[in-house]
């Protein structure tokens, strides 16, 4: 084995304190953060997109109504103050209501915050936002204008999305970030893109790559190849010793060697085990990316804390998984099957980051 590949002792006495860890919170199951698939509605067209949103879904945006009704289900069981919600889609902007929906919430002293394209978010939105009670925002940024709107496929994203950053940048007391999809086009230039970011005020940036689903499976220019793949991470590292801003991969997969030099965190899939979802047509889920072979419940025939409580045993209990490219692996105990998303209809995973760096 290639002695950079390779796991020290040091790193894997750490990886075997963090699976304990990991199983005794299992075991718990403290549900922290609840995300919700608001709607499935979008303004953009984006290449990559897994959930294959479009302007006219054909499943409508859930009522807010029915989201409440799954917060009073949990309400009387969980600390609102340490339980955080998320909005997602789609596009969380499209809804003229999030501030309505955000201020209730804050009133009943959830923290909330949401993942946007930047699109719709200017000065007013923004403030009224802020207003309605947002913690946190997170705002997509695929690299400079020709490598960011050829991903989103819309010609005013980089515009608006950089315009959207430059005000957070001077937003005091709110907790925010940019993500960044890292695929062929934009790999090459994520030094410079890099500097940019530092010259305009980020501080916190996280990187993924991009997994073949939805849109993604049928574009094969999206994925990074097997040296580009390792470069990611490489450059990552790099980024996080420099100190000048705070770079992290996503919580995507394990990825053996790299384990606690690229996250704040060392790998474990917490869909439900600490996060659970609500999607648009009332599915309870781990996370708005896993298949819906996975889904546990409906909160229109399910109250949600009689399912956080007593269902997901295939999140808690990943024994299952050990089966194929898993079944003989070393680290399956500090891994145990990488993370729900990765898994297909017939739960077969399909893409395992740590072979991917060991090829």
């Amino acid at each position: 084995m290639n002695e950079k590949k390779s796991l020290s002792f040091k790193k894997r006495a750490a990886l075997g304190l963090h699976s304990r860890i990991c199983h005794n919170s299992a075991q718990i199951h403290e549900l922290r953060n609840l995300f919700w698939e608001c709607t499935l509605r979008c303004n953009m067209n984006c290449r990559h997109c897994g959930s294959d949103c479009k302007q006219a879904p054909t499943v409508p945006d859930m009522p807010a109504k029915d989201f409440f009704k799954a917060i009073d289900d949990i309400t009387p069981h969980v600390d609102p103050h340490k339980t955080f919600i998320t909005f997602t889609g789609g596009e969380a902007l499209v809804r003229d209501d999030i501030e309505e929906v955000g201020l209730e919430l804050y009133r009943r002293g959830f923290p909330w915050g949401m993942v946007t394209n930047g699109l719709l978010l200017d000065e007013q939105r923004l403030d009224r936002l802020l207003r309605s009670g947002m913690h946190s925002i997170t705002v997509s940024f695929d690299g400079f204008e020709e490598d960011h709107n050829w991903i989103r496929r819309n010609d005013r994203s980089f515009e608006r999305a950089d315009h959207a950053i430059k005000m957070l940048v001077d937003t005091p007391d709110l907790v925010w970030d940019i993500v960044t999809c890292v695929n062929p086009r934009n790999y090459g230039r994520l030094e410079e893109f890099k500097e940019y970011l530092v010259s305009i005020g980020v501080r916190d940036w996280r990187l993924f790559s991009i997994f073949p689903m939805g849109r993604a499976a049928e574009n094969p220019d999206l994925q990074l190849s097997d040296e580009q793949f390792r470069g990611l991470f490489d450059f990552i590292k790099k980024t996080r010793t420099e100190d000048r801003i705070h770079a992290s991969y996503g919580c995507e997969g394990f990825l053996g060697p790299y384990e606690g030099e690229v996250r704040d965190y060392y790998f474990h899939c917490r869909a439900g085990v600490n996060v659970a979802s609500v999607l648009c047509d009332g599915s309870i889920s781990g996370c708005t990316s896993i298949r819906s072979n996975f889904h546990q419940g409906n909160i229109y025939t399910d109250n949600l804390w009689d399912v956080w409580q007593n269902r997901f045993q295939k999140y808690r209990d990943r024994s299952w998984a050990r089966k194929g490219q898993c079944s003989e692996c070393d680290l399956w105990k500090y891994c145990e099957g990488s993370g729900m998303h990765l898994y297909d209809d017939n739960e077969q995973l399909l893409f395992c980051h740590y072979h991917r760096l060991m090829g």
